[in-house]
């Protein structure tokens, strides 16, 4: 049996050690059909059943096109297929946690698929019972996640960091990564992290398990930016832009993701424990519509995707867009010839937001420059 262990260790991360307390409840042989696929988020926006209406859009309407740009990625689903079709991918998003994801699913550098397996393995053999408390479990145990499930959570992500130097910077984006859609799959929450569900007691049902990385053909370069920074430095024959045009901020809702990756242990505010704020988007603000101006205007493109949905007159003040489909019409107009295609979508919704006709809009735009 092995497991990583805190101690030190010189030539591999992994030490023999014999378990003497029975395996987690949760725990079960892994297998291929058992890895997380990159679909496989609770995620605001996510584009996963809207992917085949956007792509046949997009290869009808933007021919000829060998660069794609995918610059507010998200969970980076659009690249997903993109780098089926293209033969350079921009994938860019400013958080943290989706960008160590990204590393993870479509860096092509090496890593060793038995030893992450054997890794794995050992981490589904922690018995809580031998492990101290942790950052993770002092802060989040009985809230986000049991007290037990936390201070396994909180052993591996230490763990990993511990013997970062003995892992490639892939396996290194794989274990995180692996961990990060672990715990999101078992969180006590409706599918984000600005609240958690109030309840005498949490399953202890954590088990983790590897994320599947996709086969990339394509020359892909990843970014974590300010998409309006990022776009005055890049060349692309399409630019897909899904900005978050609301007022909530996804480095708040994924906050712990945020803090789980970053690892710097900040000092939690609040009845859902925040850190401090940090990448706040502009696209969340009143001045939505200036800085998607300014973007399609920076931006080296010959196309432009933009993906928008109707939550503007959402009962919800958090679902409220801050910019409305007449003025993205406006904006795209500005840069070029726009046709706009609608579509009926059930969009993701947090438990607030009445979704009754709901529909999910499509610009495509050529630029005239």
């Amino acid at each position: 049996m092995y497991i990583i262990t805190m101690a030190k260790i010189k030539n591999t991360p992994l030490v023999e050690k014999p378990r003497k307390k029975p395996l987690l409840k949760s725990a079960e042989p892994l297998s291929k059909t058992t890895h997380h696929q990159i679909q496989n988020r609770r995620y605001i926006g996510n584009k996963q059943k809207l992917l085949d209406w956007i792509f046949t859009i997009v290869q009808k309407e933007c021919p000829n096109s060998k660069t794609f740009t995918d610059i507010f990625a998200g969970t980076a689903i659009v690249s997903s297929v993109a780098i089926k079709h293209y033969k350079n991918v921009i994938i860019n998003d400013f958080l943290h946690s989706n960008n160590i994801i990204y590393s993870a699913f479509f860096d092509n550098k090496e890593y060793d698929a038995d030893r992450l397996d054997n890794i794995i393995n050992g981490y589904n053999n922690l018995n809580p019972d031998d492990l101290e408390d942790n950052y993770f479990s002092d802060n989040f145990g009985g809230k986000y996640f049991s007290h037990n499930s936390s201070k396994i959570i909180g052993f591996i992500r230490a763990d990993i960091q511990k013997n970062k130097k003995n892992l490639t910077p892939k396996e290194y984006a794989i274990l995180l990564a692996s961990l990060i859609y672990s715990l999101d799959r078992i969180a006590n929450t409706v599918g984000h992290y600005d609240a958690y569900f109030k309840k005498s007691s949490i399953e202890d049902k954590f088990l983790i398990k590897l994320i599947e990385p996709l086969d990339v053909k394509a020359e892909v370069q990843i970014f974590k930016e300010d998409a309006n920074k990022l776009a005055k430095r890049i060349t692309t024959d399409i630019v897909y832009i899904d900005p978050p045009y609301n007022s909530r901020q996804y480095s708040r809702f994924y906050h712990v993701l945020e803090t789980l990756t970053k690892w710097d242990k900040p000092k939690l505010h609040g009845v859902a424990l925040k850190p401090e704020p940090e990448n706040m988007s502009e696209y969340c603000k009143v001045q939505a519509k200036q800085k998607l101006y300014e973007l399609v205007s920076d931006i080296d493109a010959k196309y432009f995707v933009v993906s928008y949905n109707n939550t503007y007159t959402s009962k919800s003040n958090s679902s409220k867009n801050k910019i409305t489909l007449e003025e993205i019409q406006e904006v795209l107009n500005s840069i070029g010839e726009t046709k706009v295609f609608e579509k009926e979508h059930q969009q993701f919704n947090t438990g607030k937001t009445d979704f009754s006709n709901h529909r999910e809009f499509l610009f495509v735009t050529k630029a005239k420059r």
